[in-house]
């Protein structure tokens, strides 16, 4: 099979799962770019053939694939040389390679895998270490409850990962026999929550399946080796990443060669700063020709200066180039590859919300905690008792009560103070929280929670399965005391403001002689 016709035909295993069951399909909004292998196209008849015609006509260039076997076999040989020099020691890659089983060295790279989706590995390690003390094989997940998961999770974000995480596993174990899968196709097609990607990342790491696995790292890393310019989102470029990859994976390591090229990209190949010094295949980059080529033709290149390759396509513009309106920027290199994709920035919305505690209580304080929906943002997690809100919102007060008053009875509305906010961005929307705080001093606590409400003490509280952004919240309310509580915040609006600005002189003595502002803690989720 060409290249060419490989590159317009869809995963079968991906149109199947997405047929069968909704969660996979939804990897594709987590951390990376979901990857499996190539396999026979599922396509109706006669449109194969009008997909090679389109193709032919977009006269693509052959300057932007991998056309001489030597050079394949060379990009293998230095980057996994690299690799078993350079590469890091992380708790995942020496549990997989130390573990003879095959079913539990699967379960050691799904975890991980699962994990790194959208988060850094140094956030991911020791989330890791704890899970697997906690649940060593997939049959200790699969008896672990929901409420255990999250508890575990808390903190790391995107929670409906471990939810789906332990789906497949009490899959696997009450309907696979206790195995898992063996192949990216299989793997894909009967896992919850498994993808393109992690299908390929298991199948190769823990099976030795020779499949190529694209994420966010090895798209920048093919992107520039290849000169490719054009959006890595589009479904042309997209489907050429993954059939390069499947021609540059070693069929000796698999798992290892896909873990050389995320390497290479993670700590080599980076997004602003990459240290093309370094990089075991900047001989075969076709960006850092094309630094080289703009930079003897700034020089004014003499005569007998060698001849650098760039692409030349047939017939019109080349669809794997960068679009005429976004010329060369020589201030950035190599960077200029991949293109980078335009974000909408995430929708902002405002939620009031409540510490209720109850300082009195039998055992020490208590707050009250209620839980989220099973579905939906941050789904069955626990959070204190909140309200949507409008910026600047009048009724605020009145609804937050309300909110309280059906889950803990008859409250004083005098006592209900609003203590400041908290921002919160989650990866498509900025959560402002106006915080508010109510003490129930002298009257006889509450021992009994309604359904969906618990009673907990600080420390339960710390330990629970909770988002990072009720933990802000709680530091606003233990932060405050009263007398020193600023006036309140609100929701961000655009009114620009008309305070004129202290001098540089007056901010200095504020910064000194001012107390911290705990009233407004503004982050980014992880």
């Amino acid at each position: 099979m060409s290249i060419w016709r490989a590159i317009m035909k869809k995963p079968r295993t991906a149109v199947r799962s997405c047929q069968r069951k909704r969660a996979p399909c939804q990897e594709g909004r987590e951390k990376r770019v979901l990857s499996g292998r190539q396999v026979k196209p599922s396509t109706p008849n006669g449109l194969a053939g009008r997909q090679e015609e389109v193709l032919l006509q977009a006269s693509l260039s052959p300057y932007h694939l991998f056309r001489d076997p030597a050079d394949v076999r060379v990009f293998r040989e230095n980057l996994l040389s690299w690799y078993d020099r350079e590469k890091r020691d992380l708790p995942w890659r020496r549990r997989a390679e130390g573990e003879v089983d095959l079913d539990r060295r699967a379960y050691a790279v799904w975890v991980s895998e699962v994990m790194l989706q959208q988060t850094q590995v140094a956030t991911v390690i020791n989330y890791y270490t704890r899970w697997m003390q906690k649940w060593p094989t997939l049959q200790d997940l699969a008896s672990a409850s929901l409420e255990e998961v999250n508890q575990l999770w808390a903190g790391l974000g995107y929670y409906s990962r471990g939810r789906r995480l332990q789906e497949g596993a009490r899959k696997v174990v009450e309907e696979l026999g206790g195995h898992m899968p063996r192949t990216a196709e299989t793997l894909q097609q009967l896992l919850p929550g498994v993808g393109r990607y992690t299908a390929g990342a298991i199948a190769s790491i823990a099976f030795g399946q020779a499949t190529g696995v694209v994420d966010g790292n090895v798209v920048r890393v093919l992107c520039r080796v290849r000169a490719i310019g054009a959006d890595p989102r589009s479904a042309l470029v997209s489907q050429l990443l993954w059939s390069l990859a499947q021609q540059l994976v070693d069929p000796a390591r698999p798992g290892d060669w896909n873990q050389a090229a995320m390497e290479l990209g993670a700590t080599v190949c980076t997004p602003q700063h990459p240290r093309c010094s370094q990089c075991p295949v900047q001989s075969l980059c076709w960006a850092q020709q094309r630094v080289e080529r703009e930079r003897l033709l700034g020089s004014r290149a003499p005569p007998g200066s060698p001849d650098v390759e760039e692409c030349a396509p047939r017939a019109g513009p080349c669809r794997l180039c960068a679009p005429p309106t976004e010329p060369w920027d020589p201030t950035r290199g190599v960077t200029n590859f991949p293109r980078k994709a335009g974000r909408r920035p995430p929708r902002e919305e405002c939620s009031a919300t409540c510490v209720l505690e109850q300082p009195g209580a039998l055992g020490g304080p208590r707050v009250l905690l209620v839980q989220r929906p099973s579905s939906g943002l941050l789904a069955g997690l626990w959070q204190f008792p909140a309200v949507t809100a409008e910026p600047s919102g009048p009724r605020e007060r009145e609804a937050l009560l309300r909110e309280l008053q059906s889950w803990a009875g008859p409250l004083p509305a005098p006592r209900l103070r609003h203590l400041g906010q908290v921002v919160h961005t989650f990866s498509h929307i900025k959560l402002t929280y106006q915080v508010y705080g109510l003490a129930l001093e002298g009257q006889t606590p509450v021992t009994v929670a309604p359904p969906g409400a618990r009673w907990l003490t600080r420390e339960e509280f710390h330990t629970a399965a909770v988002s990072t952004a009720m933990k802000k919240v709680f530091r606003v309310y233990e932060g405050q005391q009263p007398g020193t509580r600023k006036g309140p915040k609100r929701c961000p609006v655009s009114t620009p403001s008309s305070r004129k600005k202290p001098s540089p002189g007056q901010q200095l003595l504020d910064s000194f002689f001012r107390p911290p502002d705990a009233s407004s803690l503004n982050s980014t989720a992880q």
